[in-house]
């Protein structure tokens, strides 16, 4: 399974790659922050209760031939919709950081930079 950083997100998107940003968070958590241009589809509760069907049933609105990047609040049940989605065909990679890991790389945070440099010592 793959990730994508802030930044190359950042620059895929600015380059005008086709990437569909599914944001798996509840809709009112999605409403009041979101990556621009990212899709909603509420199942971030049921991923993480281990509930499946939810999602299976709306993957008719992810569109076929375009890299979908998934996104919840921290990556770690983004993780599972793109496990999901790369078993149903899907070219899929997860935000690492999710929407944390976003916004502190949009706001230059100390701690996405700790963590960015962290990241890049291990394997």
């Amino acid at each position: 399974m793959s990730k994508i950083t802030p930044p190359e997100l950042e620059e895929r998107l600015e380059n005008g790659e086709s990437l569909y940003v599914l944001d798996i968070r509840p809709r009112k958590t999605y409403q009041r922050d979101r990556i621009e241009g990212s899709q909603n589809i509420p199942v971030y509760d049921d991923l993480r209760r281990g509930n499946e069907d939810e999602f299976r049933q709306s993957l008719s609105k992810v569109p076929d031939g375009k890299t979908v990047v998934t996104v919840c609040k921290a990556g770690v049940v983004a993780k599972k919709a793109t496990e999901l989605l790369e078993t149903e065909g899907y070219d899929a990679v997860t935000l690492a950081g999710g929407m944390r890991g976003w916004n502190g790389y949009q706001n230059g945070s100390i701690g996405y930079r700790v963590m960015s440099f962290v990241r890049r010592l291990l394997p």
